[in-house]
């Protein structure tokens, strides 16, 4: 970026930034927004800018005296102003179709061996299709012969001869038939009664109102710039040969995000403020813009691609602005505000098809590269774009699903989440089965296995602070202890409905061990579990849903009676991206609040686990947390086709506080963390998304233990979203 500096930090960089991110911002959108706001026609149907039709389509029979089709006919018609040539023939009933024909007075010659020419020599062209009729005389040289009555044409008669012997065992003979003879005349060859079209994905459509006085084309020509029509650039018809299809998808994604978060005073950058905690507001816009390139050979649709080829860089731009030093970098001269911008390689894979195991394409795949997963239904363990080798397919006609999959993680860039190009040594193992119509018709479950291998490493993020070992709890000879984690994850989810109950479902159990967690001070054997369980029901145009989430919690700490069992308890994912109970209507789950003075979080961004993670993308599983009870109720209204609006509300309760109580000195730390409550909509103006308007508020009115911890003062979000496809 020539005209945005990378980093830019400090109050003298706060309008250069704010001048620079919103007019980057309005280009973008302009590009991508211009084919979508293209002209619509009443009903809602939209249609490119359209000149006047200039040709027409011609169709008609020819037949002879007795009214029969005459296959073969040959017409030839001049325009007899300019001059241009048509050439058509009838096919087997007698029926002719010729498009794209010029409008004009046209000569039309027929000629049709055995039969008379004639000519037409003042047809008009004039309207979308014109009808032509004919009957033509038979030539007077042409002798009629006779038919066999059941005979093929072109194959004579059986000669007449004496009656035929009876059948065995039968005492009568064979009844006589009349000796008749069929025509000598012959069927004309297929290439007098078909056009041939060398590639049939270039058939245009013709020109063609269905109504004079209204604007209503049932057929229209695509454009490289219309993503609702035929496009080459949207994989419609092939890029070249018959099989190679290309695919572009630009998104550009612009947020905002307006939040109050507890948040220490530190270096306070008000000299007069003596509080603890300082001022919490904070500000955050950001924008993505991503652009996929997919080659792929095969069929749009149903079978299986046999190749693909698939690269997505992302641009992200984003600005922070807070009111506390210290929060934007961990060198408070830095300021109090931070605009960054980074390109990541978020897709970069190669797909090819191993076998066609049926005729119901049932298949066998792999995919190597940076390549997008979640391993279940809502994205509890992992979801991610990460590097791996993928095996995947179907059988059963369907019925069940698998996935055999490795994957070597990235590091992240901190202010952005995208990729970056340094490993960061750590990688996971997954293997899952997902089976239709399970119990119930419409019900489809999954059993899983995750492995995480997070090997031993040292690591700050791109604002100088330390995440990888968590900066909390024991240290080892004055420093900080890096150790392996090793976490195996037994899992059964569930999605779908049985009857008209909506199900979804999960059930996990993480095994394993971690040779030091630095808040037990020790190596700890894992023994976790996690619950989730939502119902809901759809009443004409709203869904009503109830939901229950549970991820035990870990009651040692190294100064009570259990510091000796040497276990952990408490639950954690691998990289979650958790949508469940109101996902970013909620405030619990969307926003990540830090756990003041300890240099990790209490929950991370789009996350309902309370695992004390210094970042959930770059630091490590930490199995010795709280854990949580959650208890939801919501709604989504259907308003219009076009807008949907969101209800959500969660009561929240730590499952255990003595990780708390450890990691603050304080005692006792109550259970209720409070009440979380959201709103919400989606607007889709194009009834489709290509453009999707998205917004929302959300407060978590603080209970006994956030009261304990904090200062009590009620958190918000305010966010909106503004996202343009083409």
């Amino acid at each position: 970026m020539g005209w945005c500096s990378r980093v830019q930090t400090g109050g003298r960089s706060l309008w250069w930034s704010v001048l620079c991110l919103p007019w980057f911002g309005i280009f973008l959108l302009l590009v991508l927004a211009t084919p979508i706001f293209a002209r619509q026609v009443p009903g809602g149907r939209r249609l490119p800018e359209r000149s006047p039709a200039s040709t027409a389509s011609l169709q008609g029979l020819i037949r002879d005296s007795q009214g029969h089709g005459i296959p073969g006919v040959q017409l030839d018609l001049r325009n007899t102003s300019s001059g241009q040539h048509y050439i058509v023939a009838t096919n087997a009933e007698g029926i002719f179709r010729l498009r794209d024909v010029r409008l004009g007075t046209y000569e039309v010659k027929f000629t049709r061996e055995h039969f008379e020419t004639q000519t037409i020599s003042d047809f008009k062209v004039s309207g979308p299709i014109a009808v032509l009729e004919l009957v033509l005389r038979e030539s007077s040289e042409v002798v009629r012969a006779a038919t066999c009555s059941s005979g093929v044409p072109g194959m004579p008669c059986a000669a007449p001869g004496s009656p035929g012997t009876p059948y065995p065992g039968i005492g009568r003979p064979l009844p006589q038939e009349a000796a008749t003879q069929i025509s000598t005349e012959q069927i004309p060859r297929a290439s007098a009664n078909f056009s041939p079209n060398p590639d049939r994905w270039d058939i245009a459509m013709p020109d063609w109102r269905r109504y004079e006085m209204q604007p209503d084309a049932p057929y229209v020509k695509g454009h490289w710039y219309d993503p609702y029509n035929r496009n080459k650039l949207k994989g419609d018809y092939p890029i070249f040969g018959q099989r190679w299809f290309f695919n572009f998808t630009g998104t550009s994604e612009t947020g905002f995000d307006g939040r109050r978060l507890p948040t220490p005073s530190g270096l306070s950058s008000d000299p007069g403020d003596s509080g603890f905690f300082g001022r919490g507001e904070q500000a955050f816009v950001s924008e993505n813009l991503r652009l996929s390139f997919d080659l792929f050979r095969g069929d749009t649709s149903f079978r299986p691609v046999d190749f693909r080829v698939r690269i997505t860089p992302e641009i992200n731009l984003n600005f922070l602005q807070t009111r506390e030093r210290g929060l934007v970098n961990i060198d408070t001269r830095k300021g109090t505000n931070r605009f960054d911008t980074h390109i990541g390689l978020q897709e970069a894979f190669v797909e090819a098809k191993i076998h066609d195991l049926s005729p119901n394409y049932d298949f066998v795949s792999v995919r190597a590269g940076i390549q997008q997963f979640s391993s279940d239904f809502r994205g509890f363990i992992f979801s991610e774009e990460q590097p791996g080798v993928r095996v995947f397919g179907n059988l059963r006609s369907n019925r069940f699903a698998y996935n055999v999959a490795w994957f070597d993680l990235l590091e992240k860039n901190t202010n952005s989440g995208l990729n970056s190009f340094h490993k960061r040594g750590q990688q996971v193992y997954v293997a899952n089965l997902y089976i239709q119509d399970f119990v119930a018709k419409g019900y489809t479950t999954e059993f899983s296995f995750h492995y995480n291998r997070d090997d031993a490493s040292i690591h700050y993020d791109d604002n100088g602070f330390l995440v990888r070992p968590a900066p909390v709890g024991a240290v080892v000879n004055g420093t900080v202890h890096p150790h392996n984690i090793r976490a195996y994850y037994l899992g059964w989810t569930g999605n779908g409905h049985i009857g008209r109950i909506n199900v979804s479902n999960a059930f996990y159990q993480a095994l394993g061990h971690d040779d030091f967690n630095t808040i037990a001070g020790r190596r700890v054997d894992i023994n976790a579990r996690m619950g989730a369980l939502e119902v809901s029901i759809d009443k004409d145009w709203a869904r009503f849903r109830a939901s229950f989430f549970y991820a035990s919690g870990d009651s040692s700490n190294r100064s009570g009676a259990s510091r000796t069992d040497g276990t952990a308890r408490g639950f954690d994912s691998i990289v979650d991206d958790m949508h469940f109970a109101g996902s970013e209507n909620s405030f619990w789950d969307h926003e990540g609040i830090r756990l003041t003075a300890t240099g990790v979080g209490l929950v991370s961004p789009m996350s309902l686990l309370p695992d004390l993670r210094s970042s959930k993308e770059e630091g490590q599983a930490n199995f010795v947390n709280p854990g949580i009870y959650i208890f939801n109720l919501g709604a989504d209204f259907e308003v219009t086709p076009k807008l949907r609006a969101f209800l959500n509300s969660n009561y929240l309760r730590f499952d255990r506080t003595e990780p708390l109580e450890l990691l603050l000195f304080q005692r006792p730390i109550r259970h209720s963390i409070g009440t979380d409550v959201g709103t919400g909509f989606e607007y889709r103006p194009p009834l489709s998304e290509n453009i999707v308007i998205r917004g929302g508020a959300s407060a978590l009115l603080p209970g006994q233990s956030l009261q304990d911890i904090y200062n009590g003062r009620v958190l918000f979000s305010l966010f909106a979203k503004v996202k343009f496809q083409f």
